[in-house]
């Protein structure tokens, strides 16, 4: 069967304020980013920036899950400018609270490990962003070129491999596709965006983008990775939907 890979994306809300991400706090958690690929990492990412929100991704041997998921909350707890969603994790049920999200999924063997992630962004934790997210699972689940993608979101306690648990309380989901073609990865990930746009008051942002809605919104930012590399899809994502007239 060979060696199995993952990918697991942990998205806290640990900035100073409630709309952006300061450039010292990217700076930072990219400059500790290689304490993950220390470990036996083979990536290690900062993902997605979604309002106030950031993700860390990692791509791994499976028998790494654990110690790659501490070191990934080790990197946001040592740069937070606010402890935030980090307060909720719990070595218990009984006492998780509103935390970190999390999501995980597997690649095939002997591809790129090539992967789409979407994360989502609140003002005020609207509920509906569940279904937001969960529109985007069911529009990427079964598709051509897809190996793996996140489990749908549910409120109930979630288990962390390595760190520990939250609470239904968590809210700004993560949504990872793993992907086998590179030729996939533009439908598979367009798919999943128009189906989150298609809800009500859900709006793309750019990665790193503001969070200039109005409250009673959830925005969400769009990213492939690809080969080791980031690539920002809203930006192709508004060209190719452009109306030519």
């Amino acid at each position: 069967m060979g060696v199995i890979l993952k990918i697991s994306v942990i998205g806290a809300d640990i900035s100073k304020n409630d709309v952006s991400c300061s450039d010292c706090l990217i700076n930072n958690i990219e400059n500790d980013l290689h304490r993950i690929t220390d470990l036996g990492a083979i990536y290690a990412s900062l993902i997605n920036i979604t309002g106030d929100d950031v993700a860390i991704s990692a791509i791994f041997q499976d028998d790494l899950i654990e110690d790659v998921n501490q070191e990934i909350v080790n990197v946001l707890r040592d740069n937070s400018e606010d402890l935030g969603d980090l307060r909720g994790i719990s070595k218990d049920k009984e006492s998780a609270g509103e935390g970190i999200s999390y999501t995980e999924a597997k690649f095939r063997n002997d591809y790129y490990p090539d992967a789409v992630v979407l994360a989502f962004d609140t003002y005020g934790g609207e509920a509906f962003v569940e279904d937001v997210a969960n529109s985007a699972i069911a529009a990427g689940t079964g598709m051509k070129g897809l190996t793996d993608i996140s489990k749908p979101i549910e409120k109930s306690i979630k288990k962390i491999p390595g760190v520990g648990f939250v609470s239904p309380e968590t809210d700004d989901p993560v949504i990872v596709a793993t992907i086998e073609e590179m030729d996939a990865v533009g439908v598979i990930s367009s798919a999943m965006i128009g189906a989150a746009l298609g809800n009500k008051n859900t709006y793309l942002v750019k990665r790193h983008s503001n969070c200039n809605v109005l409250p009673g919104s959830v925005i969400f930012s769009a990213t492939a990775f690809m080969n080791g590399n980031i690539i920002d899809l809203a930006v192709p994502f508004e060209n190719k939907t452009r109306i030519l007239k």
